[in-house]
């Protein structure tokens, strides 16, 4: 087995509750799970990678998608660790003020995004050679990602995230809810 799924230290959450959390770690694991299977079946196809190249090339591309959901769910629960935490002074909190002005512009621009029609994340990186924060739409779990830039916030904004608490017309109620939880301390470690 190539991957296992990482274990979270998750205390209870306002807004989001247990089940949800539960729920969404187990799509978690199918994520994992689906990554592993694919480089099995692509592992053993290789051998005749003539006779099965079709299968090869949509197990590929399969594949970015089971794994920009893992990874991309690692980053989401990540973040919650260890309860709600401010920003502290440093890098992260610099840049923010930089690039937004301030964190509450920062979370308003971020909240707008999150609201984005259909299914998929809203995700802060860091792009280290413009030396910036960029805050994006990701569709789905992987088009969209940004080349070359590391993930800083991830808020995955697919209807299991938050349908076991709030309706899709109250996904904002799930926003807030989000932005309220984050230890702010574990996201601020990623540019460091």
């Amino acid at each position: 087995m190539l991957y296992t799924p990482k274990t979270f230290n998750i205390p209870e959450l306002a807004g989001i509750s247990k089940e949800s959390i539960d729920l969404h770690l187990g799509l978690y694991a199918g994520y994992v799970k689906h990554v592993n299977l694919i480089h099995e079946r692509i592992a053993a196809y290789k051998y005749e990678a003539e006779a099965n190249g079709y299968a090869i090339a949509e197990m590929q591309r399969r594949l970015g998608f089971e794994f920009g959901g893992m990874k991309n769910h690692e980053a989401y629960f990540e973040q919650f660790e260890g309860g709600s935490k401010p920003l502290p002074s440093g890098a992260l909190h610099e840049a923010i003020n930089k690039d937004f002005g301030s964190l509450e512009a920062f979370t308003t621009h971020f909240r707008t995004i999150a609201m984005t029609r259909g299914v998929g994340w809203a995700m802060l990186y860091i792009d280290t050679d413009a030396k910036r924060l960029v805050a994006t739409w990701v569709d789905e779990q992987h088009l969209g990602q940004l080349p070359g830039l590391d993930l800083v916030l991830a808020l995955d904004m697919w209807e299991h995230s938050y349908m076991r608490d709030y309706l899709p017309a109250d996904k904002g109620k799930y926003i807030d809810a989000f932005l309220t939880n984050l230890n702010w301390e574990v996201i601020a470690k990623r540019i460091n």
